[in-house]
């Protein structure tokens, strides 16, 4: 199935919007796990917080693993279903789901011996730490689940079924809330289990995310049982060519995780009300952040189709010029969700610590200015990794991210007296460092005549 208009009057910025609000929801809502683990332990105080922050910056980093092939995945389906050839999305899917399933199988190999001696490192205090082990086993399953059903959502988003993801999510987060609140609280039989209570609503919702999508998978293609062969021939030759046209996509959204997970961590050696203030805006970021970054992300999988059809010239100008100008109406939207946030907070998390909310509040100048570049640079680097530019994407990510943001980060945190809103401030100083990289490449315009490789 292909988004692209039949009729080419067709505003860019509604085509994009039929795509990318599904895509803003679910993504919110993946997001939102630990929004809504941060919520309902936020009750318990501090060190429970500093728990889930430390825990899910550890896990995170297998998630973002997982993330990163996924929108790989995700690019080569929708250049697979430019072209129509059905072997191609059968291979797409495969190659995505077999490289899912490994990495996630490695990873909980590596967790399992790296973990602890991360978390004694960083802990404040031996509850936070034996607390931290107790989340990590229980979430293990939600990673692996995840491998599976990130997959199939970047199938059905590739294609352009963008809701059935969503769907699944609108059935996995009740029942995430549901079952967290139970087994934190020890209600309705369950045992009481603090902090790890939420770990065990996000792995039975994880599981049942999964599932769903597996059968939506099953009733509409039947796994592509009946298509004959693969695009490259064989299986390994599917393979082989996904990966090479997937590590630097991955490569770049790893390292993305990777940085921010690493700089998590360093926010661990900031006092207990600094990092808790961290822990807390740091998932609202991302979740109000996903209205650009779905806006972007649903241009580039558009831009994707548009190239494997061969639909270039006009047609690709007019659309990318629309959907550029919408996504800055969307970075203003952020932008506004970010204030409103920031404005509530007492109110939201009123039984924190006076010096932690203060905290919260002094964030809001860097939030009201992030949107717009970060924005505006997911929609060149999402255009030029459609038009097979991802070495580009990579270096520019990966550089600024780790001649930068890091080593930066770990400055500041290590030096006493720095106050950490200056800390925050370096999410728009790296977007700032990225934005003349980005805009260059693409306002040259040499992506446009590229060949996709099919």
């Amino acid at each position: 199935m292909s988004v692209l208009p039949a009729d080419p009057t067709t505003s860019p910025a509604r085509v994009v919007f039929d795509l990318a609000w599904p895509l803003t929801l679910k993504a919110i809502m993946l997001h939102g796990i630990v929004v809504i683990d941060a919520y309902l332990v936020s009750g318990l105080g501090e060190q429970a917080i500093a728990v889930l922050g430390l825990a899910a910056a550890i896990a995170g980093l297998l998630l973002g693993v997982l993330l990163a092939f996924s929108n790989a995945t995700q690019i080569r389906i929708a250049q697979a279903s430019g072209t129509g050839d059905a072997s191609f999305l059968k291979s797409a899917l495969f190659s995505g789901l077999a490289i899912n399933v490994a990495a996630c199988a490695l990873g909980l190999v590596l967790l399992a011996f790296a973990a602890g001696p991360i978390i004694d490192g960083l802990a404040h205090d031996a509850w936070i730490a034996d607390q931290a082990r107790r989340y990590l086993l229980v979430f293990a399953v939600v990673i692996a689940a995840e491998s599976v059903h990130q997959c199939l959502s970047a199938y059905f988003n590739g294609t352009g079924e963008t809701r059935l993801p969503l769907y699944s999510y609108l059935l996995g987060v009740p029942v995430n809330i549901g079952v967290s609140i139970s087994f934190i609280h020890g209600l309705l039989g369950a045992p009481e289990m603090g902090v790890v209570g939420a770990a065990v609503g996000s792995a039975t919702a994880a599981l049942l995310q999964a599932a769903f999508l597996g059968l939506c998978l099953w009733r509409r293609t039947a796994f592509h049982r009946g298509v004959p062969g693969w695009r490259n021939g064989t299986f390994r030759a599917s393979l082989r060519r996904h990966l090479a046209f997937a590590w630097p996509i991955a490569a770049t959204f790893v390292s993305a995780t990777v940085a921010s997970n690493v700089c998590m961590l360093l926010y661990a050696k900031l006092d207990v009300n600094a990092f808790a203030a961290m822990t807390l805006i740091m998932p609202w970021v991302q979740v109000a952040g996903t209205v650009g970054m779905s806006w972007a992300q649903a241009t580039g999988i558009i831009v994707a189709q548009l190239l494997g059809s061969d639909r270039r010239g006009e047609t690709l100008e007019r659309f990318l010029g629309g959907a550029w100008r919408a996504a800055f109406v969307a970075a203003g939207v952020v932008a506004a969700i970010y204030l409103t946030i920031i404005a509530l907070s007492p109110w939201i998390y009123s039984e924190l610590h006076p010096t932690t909310r203060a905290t919260l509040l002094s964030f809001w100048p860097v939030l009201l200015l992030l949107p717009f570049p970060k924005g505006s640079n997911a929609i060149c680097g999402n255009t030029l990794r459609a038009a097979g530019e991802t070495v580009y994407v990579m270096h520019v990510f990966v550089w600024s991210q780790w001649l930068f943001r890091v080593p930066v980060t770990a400055l500041l945190v290590l030096y006493p007296g720095v106050p950490v809103v200056w800390v925050f401030s370096l999410l728009l100083i790296e977007e700032l460092i990225k934005f003349p990289a980005f805009h260059s490449r693409l306002f040259r315009g040499d992506w446009k005549l590229a060949s996709v490789e099919t």
